[in-house]
């Protein structure tokens, strides 16, 4: 069933009049290249426009929050939504912990600051195996899962703009009001 619902909720989406950021890092670049394919799949499965969606590059992930912070502060017209790609792969140091905190912390933190949905798509595994596993086609692409998650959000935050759902007219503790 739930299978079922996430299929229906998909075609439901509609990414044509969505502006879409993409911040890809170059460092594991084939990697890159694949969550970033993956993720331009996903905006084209639901209609988005090339023209709408903007592709960043930066050097490695721990400059992804500087680029998506520096764009939502200065692009216009400003994105719906920002997808952040990147792949981190443990070593045997303590460089990978600590990227991996910062980086998704200082996501989370754009994103709740700037009221603009963030995703992440931010490998973070042990091994390069693991992340071409996440880097391959179809939808357990992480690119493609984050793609995904942008126009969700995107979307959702969009209706939730519009006056007849600022309030929902039931849910837990409310009562249906009358029509």
């Amino acid at each position: 069933m739930a299978t079922r619902a996430l299929g229906r909720l998909s075609r439901e989406i509609d990414a044509s009049s969505l502006r879409l950021a993409v911040i890809v890092s170059d460092y594991h670049a084939t990697l890159g290249e694949l969550l970033l394919a993956g993720a331009m799949r996903c905006l084209q499965d639901h209609g988005g426009e090339p023209e709408n969606v903007w592709v960043f590059r930066v050097p490695g992930a721990f400059e992804i929050p500087q680029a998506v912070s520096r764009i939502l502060a200065r692009h216009e017209p400003r994105p719906d939504a920002v997808i952040a790609l990147g792949v981190l792969i443990r070593g045997e140091t303590l460089h990978f912990e600590i990227l991996a905190r910062e980086v998704c912390r200082s996501l989370q933190e754009i994103g709740l600051s700037t009221g603009v949905p963030v995703t992440f798509g931010v490998l973070t595994v042990n091994s390069d195996g693991q992340a071409r596993d996440r880097a391959g086609r179809g939808r357990s692409n992480k690119g493609w899962e984050a793609a995904h998650a942008a126009l969700r959000m995107a979307s959702l935050f969009r209706r939730l703009e519009e006056p007849d759902t600022a309030e929902p007219a039931s849910g837990p503790g409310r009562r249906r009001r009358a029509r």
